[in-house]
């Protein structure tokens, strides 16, 4: 097997430069392109509601218990889950903004999640209108705040922070994309070199054919290029007039 000169790679590589560089260029431009026109843009907003002390509670006057942060945390995953799931919460929420939205696809683009160690409750909504998003978000956490005191007769969820329409989009990220765009570029460009370089078998200088036949060359001869405007007859003629006039 033919062993790869790394020094000769990395040389042909350099004398490519402007290959890879010009492949770059192009597809940064592609990602541009991409990032700016091709790509529909999204946005999400979102709203938080935290697990509290019931109002109601017995106990309210001491604070909160054990007993409230035991039941709390049992109960956040249990609304989360009905958050994702309850199909009941998605339809009174279009019901009452009355979008023609449907359920599927406000669930696709619906994120629940409790942020870490904490009990507070996240849920994000993605809209191509900003301020779609953020009236679905709010309103959905108004529903469910009421469907939670209606399922436990407890009044445990509050709202702490309502969705606001967001002002860039959150599927675009267009110095993100172009940097991709250009490694991508980089990576071909360099593939494209390397794979040349491997399948070409021509002999280019007196190292190759050593390589080649491992014999060691004793005498090259070197390529004289004619004039093609010079006929024979022309040369005689030069030749004649070079050895001067004879006397």
């Amino acid at each position: 097997m033919e062993e790869i000169d790394l020094k000769e790679i990395l040389e042909i590589f350099w004398e490519r430069k402007t290959t890879i560089i010009l492949l770059i260029a192009i597809f940064m431009v592609l990602g541009f392109i991409y990032s700016s026109f091709l790509v529909v843009p999204k946005y999400s907003s979102y709203t938080r509601l935290v697990l509290a002390q019931s109002a109601s509670s017995s106990d309210a006057q001491t604070g909160i218990t054990t007993t409230d942060i035991t039941l709390n945390s049992k109960l956040i995953q249990t609304y989360v889950e009905l958050l994702k799931s309850n199909n009941l919460v998605i339809r009174q929420v279009i019901s009452n903004l009355g979008i023609d939205d449907t359920e599927e696809s406000i669930k696709e683009n619906l994120s629940v999640a409790v942020e870490s160690n904490t009990d507070i409750i996240r849920i994000t909504v993605t809209n191509t209108d900003p301020k779609k998003a953020a009236d679905i978000a709010n309103e959905m956490a108004k529903v469910f705040t009421d469907e939670v005191k209606e399922l436990y007769k407890i009044d445990n969820l509050h709202i702490v922070e309502p969705a606001e329409a967001s002002e860039s989009p959150s599927n675009i990220n267009l110095i993100k994309t172009i940097i991709i765009f250009g490694a991508i570029g980089f990576i071909i460009a360099v593939a494209y070199i390397f794979i040349a370089y491997l399948l070409d078998n021509s002999v280019k200088s007196q190292d190759d054919v050593e390589k080649s036949v491992h014999i060691p060359v004793l005498a090259s001869i070197p390529v004289y290029e004619a004039d093609a405007k010079i006929t024979p007859a022309k040369a005689r003629s030069k030749k004649r007039s070079k050895g001067g006039k004879r006397k």
